[in-house]
């Protein structure tokens, strides 16, 4: 190894970027908790850390472009580094991401584990024991972060002609409900007040594990922790069912659906091989907000599947325009290699791709503020994640149903949760009055 690549023994710091989703920033979380353990520092990038980890992403072009340029920087802005490479990209890509100068160590998923263990041996000769299931203790309050990721599980057999993510996260398998609650608990315990679950397909959360199924695992960490927020990030339209739902009734769960839709064509949906139609997302959309009027629906959309035409965008749009959606999340089309999509000849060229991207944008970007203006007047739970550095005494906060909201408050709100009553929308925040808690006079 050369010289410029040796971590010092007397200034053990490293920094960890993360792209793409909140399964990957879960893993990151893991990855921090064992650096510590390890000794070392946590740091910025910009700090010029000993090691710099990148837990990469490959779920379009743009993710895996996105990777080589953030480590070449790294090794461009800190010539003293030790790079290291792990995440999706790496697993699908291991020998392109080996080759890129300046990469030291490169690691993919099923080993991001052993990362930290295999960074000690590489350059210092210590071991210290890892377990891909266990999230050990440490201080992750201190990242500044004021919600947690908890992987319940990982990878996928549903098979999606469009996905390169069952062939870089594995076929699924669920970590065991007690390791959950216990991580769920030292969570509680370092401070954190929302534990978001994460994982690939959380919907099939326990189908490994005789007796446990997502609703046992929802219920045993409301009724074993003294979490204040419980959110689900992701679920498939079939997966939720009316007894999964009625656990909603819990004020602690989270009234925020993000459920993917990819296409509002059902040819696509079919090409795409979803196993749903737009009349069973419609009606599941219609169901939450029927059992929870203040609950809040996002979901993913994919523009520029070889098999959309102009006839199946104009459905996909006139479907999405009519779904009560707090936001769509859009996606231009992306090849992946290894995909069943990426041997089907393209109905749109380029421009047209493009242009229909555009499209959707523009009334994802109306929707999500016709759903803020929509929510003037009401009343929801905050936590206070950031102070807004642009006012005084102002800050960021999270409704739990997922709306980015601003206040202006004498006191240090960081990490705490209030009620709070929205107002009027500026910029993608919404202005809001806090709502002080009452005073026992007796």
């Amino acid at each position: 190894m050369p010289e410029q690549s040796s971590i010092s023994l007397t200034r053990r710091t490293v920094a960890i970027e993360t792209h793409g989703c909140k399964l990957n920033q879960a893993d990151s979380d893991v990855l921090l908790r064992r650096f510590l353990e390890a000794g070392f520092r946590i740091v910025g990038t910009e700090d010029g850390p000993d090691v710099y980890v990148l837990n990469s992403c490959t779920v379009t072009h743009v993710a895996d472009a996105k990777a080589r340029n953030a480590l070449r920087a790294a090794r461009r802005i800190n010539p003293l580094t030790t790079v290291v490479a792990t995440g999706c990209y790496v697993q699908r890509r291991f020998d392109e991401v080996k080759n890129i100068p300046g990469v030291d160590l490169v690691g993919g998923n099923f080993d991001k584990h052993r990362l930290v263990e295999q960074i000690l041996e590489k350059f210092q000769n210590e071991s210290p024991k890892s377990d891909p299931y266990n999230l050990a203790t440490g201080p992750l309050n201190g990242f500044q972060r004021t919600r947690a990721m908890v992987k319940i599980q990982e990878g996928c057999n549903q098979i999606c002609s469009y996905c390169i993510v069952p062939k870089v996260r594995g076929r699924e398998h669920s970590i065991p409900l007690r390791s959950l609650v216990d991580q769920v608990r030292t969570c509680v315990g370092e401070g954190f007040k929302e534990v978001v679950l994460t994982g690939t397909q959380l919907g099939s959360y326990g189908y490994d594990i005789p007796g446990t199924n997502l609703i046992n695992l929802i219920e045993n960490l409301l009724q074993q922790t003294n979490l204040e927020r419980l959110r689900v990030s992701s679920l498939q339209p079939q997966e939720i069912t009316p007894e999964l739902l009625s656990l909603w009734k819990n004020p602690r769960l989270c009234p925020h659906f993000h459920i993917p839709l990819q296409s509002g064509s059902d040819v696509v949906l079919k090409d795409m091989r979803r196993r749903y139609t737009t009349e069973i997302y419609d009606r599941r959309v219609k169901e939450i907000y029927q059992f929870l009027p203040g609950a809040s629906v996002t979901a993913d959309l994919i523009v520029g599947f070889p098999t959309e035409g102009k006839g199946e965008f104009e459905e996909s749009y006139r479907f999405c325009e009519g779904l009560n959606l707090a936001n769509i999340h859009v996606f231009p089309y992306s090849v992946r290699p290894g995909t069943t999509a990426a041997h089907v000849a393209s109905k749109q060229n380029s421009i047209e791709r493009r242009d229909r991207t555009k499209t959707m944008l523009s009334l994802a970007s109306r929707k999500a503020s016709d759903f803020r203006k929509k929510s003037f007047g009401s009343i929801h739970t905050v936590l206070w994640e950031k102070s807004d550095r642009s006012r005084d005494k102002a800050y960021i906060g999270l409704t739990d149903n997922y709306l980015r909201v601003r206040c202006v408050w004498p006191d240090n709100l960081t990490n705490k949760t209030t009620l709070a009553r929205l107002g009027v929308e500026e910029g993608r925040a919404i202005n809001c009055e806090v709502i002080p808690p009452k005073v026992d006079s007796g």
